[in-house]
């Protein structure tokens, strides 16, 4: 056993510790709202509930959070949790024509129907984690699923390939979305036998190598023109190490599903590359934004590149046998764990400045499923080889 495996290994039990001790109990006890349903959007510092507007993007999140609760050790009523949020998802959130709308008020109305991409992505993401949790809810959530994929294949698709993101379609499009979009087609995959989930999860992985992915510098970009060509000005070159790392693991994932070596070089060239380009040494953290010559855009460091940092790192290092991506994912372990150490345990900071200090400011929900889902990829994947 390498230093860099048994590093990465106590820091799992670390983690794993925290979210079954803390993070959990914490969310469900104060984070669900147990008399208007659903669950907040941030907590306070306190560890009290902050109510206001909530998006149509996090419910799902914490859906998904909850449902794989039970696999990292939670003992605690983490079904009850998963119908809780579900229960409240499909009545309030769930639009006449099938999709999801945007935004509700703290009182369940409707603050902004519209039905964007990135939301359904996350609808269909949570609702294969529901299938595969809650089997006597697996028919009603595969039925709403495909609804909204069959919906989504319709009415918006992209003349060349992908989608909009709102229909009408508007400038700049994203390859944002389409990461979690396809997130969910792989999600789907795994529990279902239906082929459109993976001819979808097939479209946007070409779609991503052929036009996200730049061929000179081989980083992802964010934002795009209508016909797939990079955005003009600054916007058009960004690109974001934690997306790198997370585009990074799905097409692995991806590579690996589907025998393409071509998308494991390209996956495994921009994990490199962001490790080696997008993480300040001083705080032991990946950042926000490059541009495409990884001149530095953004210097902050947000907590979600952490968590992608860790599942690209550790599923690297399964397919390559490669000890230097176990010391990738304890780095990025310790990365994490400076955003969690917080005056009430089981909550987290989300902003890292470059003058090393947090913003202080409510933990969002939003967060949640980034971190236990890494926690949940690194105890795979250690499991799997001790």
């Amino acid at each position: 056993m390498t230093n860099a495996f048994a590093d990465a290994a106590r820091l799992r039990d670390r983690l794993k510790t925290w979210a079954t001790e803390a993070a959990y109990p914490l969310w469900w006890t104060v984070g669900a709202d147990q008399d208007k349903g659903g669950f907040f959007e941030k907590l306070d510092l306190e560890g009290a509930p902050v109510d206001g507007p909530r998006r149509g993007r996090v419910l799902p999140r914490q859906i998904f959070s909850f449902s794989i609760a039970g696999e990292l050790g939670w003992t605690g009523p983490w079904r009850e949790a998963v119908e809780h949020g579900l229960s409240f998802y499909l009545s309030a959130y769930r639009r006449p024509d099938g999709l999801f709308r945007t935004l509700i008020g703290p009182n369940g109305e409707s603050l902004d129907e519209t039905a964007e991409l990135y939301d359904q992505a996350f609808a269909m993401f949570a609702l294969a984690a529901v299938a595969k949790a809650l089997p006597a809810r697996a028919a009603e959530a595969r039925a709403i699923a495909i609804e909204v994929r069959e919906k989504l294949i319709a009415e918006r698709k992209h003349p060349i390939a992908g989608f909009h993101n709102f229909n009408p379609p508007t400038s700049p499009l994203q390859s944002n979305p389409h990461m979690h979009l396809f997130e969910a087609m792989l999600a789907w995959n795994e529990v279902d036998a239906d082929p459109a989930w993976r001819a979808l999860a097939d479209e946007i992985a070409e779609l991503a190598l052929s036009k996200f992915i730049q061929a000179e510098s081989g980083q992802l970009r964010e934002f795009f023109d209508l016909d797939w060509s990079a955005a003009p000005g600054v916007e058009g070159r960004i690109c974001e190490p934690g997306h790198q790392f997370e585009w990074g693991w799905l097409l692995l994932r991806w590579g690996k599903l589907a025998g393409r070596a071509d998308a494991t070089k390209a996956a495994l060239r921009m994990i490199d590359d962001a490790e080696a380009k997008g993480v300040d040494l001083a705080r032991g953290v990946a950042i926000n934004a490059l541009l495409d010559d990884f001149s530095i855009h953004d210097n902050g460091a947000r907590l979600w590149p952490q968590t992608e940092r860790i599942k690209a790192a550790v599923l690297a290092a399964e397919i390559t046998g490669e000890a230097r991506y176990w010391d990738m994912a304890a780095a990025g372990a310790e990365g994490l764990l400076a955003y969690l150490r917080t005056p009430v345990p089981g909550l987290w900071r989300d902003k890292y400045q470059p003058d090393e200090t947090f913003v202080e400011e409510p933990a969002p929900a939003s967060s949640f499923y980034h971190i236990v889902l890494a926690i949940l990829e690194l105890d795979r994947t250690i499991s799997a080889r001790a």
